[in-house]
């Protein structure tokens, strides 16, 4: 008995579309995704050989395909191939007490990055990254921008499984973030390391010994695990022990720097300063003190990071590190069009600068 042979995909997709019932005239890449089954932006993914496309996938859009008898527009193909003149923003959105969800220390930064794309004949098209969706690809499928600025991201770990699939499909970005040995793409972010000693090193020189961490201090945030790093390098330099029970984790908002000292507090391990990894952490913890009875400075010194408007308001005035965010969106932009011009881009490290205020010295408040 002869062997039994499937039919080609092809005619299997065509019994389950009937050409002569669907088709009206030429075919386009919507009539091959409703064949095939898949999105429009996989078939344009799928047609230009996107690394993003499994095989199995690439099957059935190309018996489609063969079905339909379709044809790429080259001139379509090209127009999407020139550059649009804009830059895409895409936005973490981060938990705020209002409906902005917008970190405020990105806040300064997107005003300088539309100053700086204006500078270059550029438009800002501004978005959140939606994470529930398949945003690193069927963005750059809709060919809004030439590239892409990423500002905030969350937990890291989760974070570069996007960043690789932008890199498998060519898109041009940068990103604000910790600058990481063999991380994909560029990213430009500040001295972390340095900002974090010198913290510690005003705080010790206040005449605190105990000094709390209030943040994520592990790979999942970078950026607050090299202001650990640097906090307890000066530690250690002082011969000041570094306590694990002196260390919580929080994340950049006001709610969990209340929580994280109110579990550091819980813990009746004597301590006499703080270090928050973000001014939002610090002002979380300075309420949450105050609402224990413990008064900023003359109990507890406390200093943040990131230099937000709210840290020259708040009572007492918070000490934090100051990032240059003029600097930061000037350098993302150009970074950005070098690649888009397929020039020689790399990374880099913005230097800070420690603002001292009210809430960390304790000399000056006996």
């Amino acid at each position: 008995m002869a062997a039994f042979a499937p039919p080609p995909a092809s005619c299997c997709l065509a019994r389950r579309f009937p050409i002569n019932v669907r088709m009206k005239g030429k075919a386009t890449s919507f009539d091959i995704a409703h064949m095939a089954g898949v999105s429009q932006s996989t078939v344009s993914r799928a047609l230009r050989g996107s690394p993003l496309v499994n095989e199995e996938t690439r099957r059935r859009v190309q018996a489609a395909v063969d079905a339909l008898n379709y044809k790429v527009d080259k001139n379509a193909s090209n127009l999407r191939k020139m550059h649009s003149g804009t830059l895409a923003l895409l936005l973490f959105e981060d938990p705020t007490p209002d409906e902005s969800h917008i970190n405020p220390f990105f806040l300064s930064m997107l005003g300088s990055i539309t100053r700086a794309c204006a500078k270059q004949g550029h438009d800002l098209l501004i978005s959140f990254q939606q994470f529930s969706h398949d945003w690193h690809a069927d963005f750059a499928d809709s060919n809004k921008a030439d590239g892409i600025i990423l500002l905030g991201y969350g937990d890291y770990l989760t974070h570069r499984d996007k960043l690789e699939k932008l890199v498998a499909q060519g898109t041009r970005f940068v990103r604000w973030g910790a600058v990481l040995p063999g991380q994909p793409g560029i990213s430009i972010g500040c001295d972390n390391f340095r900002g974090g000693q010198d913290v510690a090193s005003h705080l010790i020189d206040q005449g605190c010994r105990r000094l709390a961490f209030l943040g994520d201090a592990s790979s999942h945030y970078p950026e607050f695990f090299e202001r650990y790093r640097g906090y307890a390098d000066v530690l250690r330099e002082a011969g000041v022990a570094i306590d694990p029970a002196l260390q919580v984790n929080a994340e950049s908002t006001e709610s969990s720097g209340y929580a994280a000292m109110q579990a550091l507090i819980a813990r009746t391990t004597d301590f006499d300063a703080v270090f928050a990894a973000s001014d939002l952490i610090a002002i979380g913890a300075m309420r949450a003190l105050s609402d224990r009875g413990l008064r900023v400075p003359q109990d507890v010194a406390l200093a943040g990071f990131d230099d937000i408007p709210t840290a020259s308001f708040v009572n007492p005035t918070l000490t934090s590190v100051l990032q240059d965010t003029n600097r930061a969106g000037e350098i993302l932009v150009d970074c950005l069009l070098r690649l888009i011009r397929k020039e020689p881009a790399e990374g880099a490290v913005l230097p800070v600068k420690l603002m001292v205020r009210e809430s960390s010295l304790r000399s000056a408040s006996r």
